[in-house]
């Protein structure tokens, strides 16, 4: 896992992945957006210009030398429902609801946007399919990860043993509090994992979101997961974080494609 900058973009890949698979979770710097949104702002629901984020998400693409019509992204609703992308999306038509993205084409890009959930990267080297997960508290419980694995097992015939899955930059255990609500929505699905994703402190409880997946991955037989272990709580200058920004921020891309 490194840092890589190209034509002012800064972004995140990791070492597992192969070389064709083209990938990177992209800092908050290089953009044209304003404050509160400085700089490389890719949500468009969060009051900056549309114009900007235009511009942002065209130089990502650019710097990865994609094209931006191959962009195929959703519209994230912290659930578990896939859209394996056989096409670019056009550009006329709106985003599917889902949380997880796959694809086979080279013709396709796959991004998503984030503000301290966690980015799952998906590569199956051997079957040559892609994706890209959205896990925020509400997803991870829900089963995002697992749903995945699932879904590339199904659809391309992938061996848990032959992924390859990426963690990238979101809120740490050290910084996310979570409510009762979120204790009782992860007591729901196992109470013995939540115990060990859930930690109390001082009258204060804090949920590891990375771990949380790990153990959905690792339980349906992957291995090969590499995690950034980046808060985006602690690292304001680097990414945006909806938690420590009190929601007035912007949001940080990713990428994943595969080399034609």
């Amino acid at each position: 896992m490194g840092f890589h900058q190209k034509n002012g973009i800064c972004f995140l890949s990791f070492d597992l992945f192969p070389k064709y698979v083209i990938h990177g979770i992209f800092t908050r710097r290089g953009g044209v957006s304003p404050e509160p949104w400085e700089s490389l702002n890719v949500g468009s629901l969060v009051g900056d210009d549309p114009e900007n984020v235009r511009e942002n998400r065209n130089r990502i693409f650019l710097s990865m030398d994609r094209p931006p019509f191959s962009i195929h992204d959703v519209w994230l609703v912290h659930g578990t429902s896939v859209v394996h992308a056989e096409a670019p999306r056009g550009q006329n038509q709106l985003p599917v609801k889902a949380d997880i993205l796959f694809t086979d084409s080279p013709d396709v890009t796959l991004f998503m946007r984030f503000a301290d959930c966690v980015p799952l990267l998906f590569c199956d080297p051997i079957r040559n399919a892609i994706g890209i997960g959205h896990a925020g508290w509400l997803g991870t419980a829900r089963g995002v990860a697992t749903a995945a694995v699932q879904a590339m097992m199904d659809r391309y015939g992938s061996k848990p043993k032959d992924l390859i899955v990426g963690l990238g930059p979101s809120i740490g255990p050290d910084h996310y509090e979570v409510r009762s609500d979120v204790v009782k929505e992860f007591g729901k699905v196992n109470q013995q994992e939540s115990e060990v994703v859930l930690k109390s402190s001082t009258g204060r409880t804090y949920l590891d979101l990375w771990k949380a997946n790990q153990i959905q991955l690792m339980n349906l037989g992957v291995q090969n997961i590499e995690v950034s272990k980046i808060c985006t709580a602690c690292h304001p200058d680097d990414w945006y974080s909806h938690r420590l920004e009190n929601g007035r921020t912007g949001r940080f891309g990713a990428l994943i494609g595969i080399a034609r």
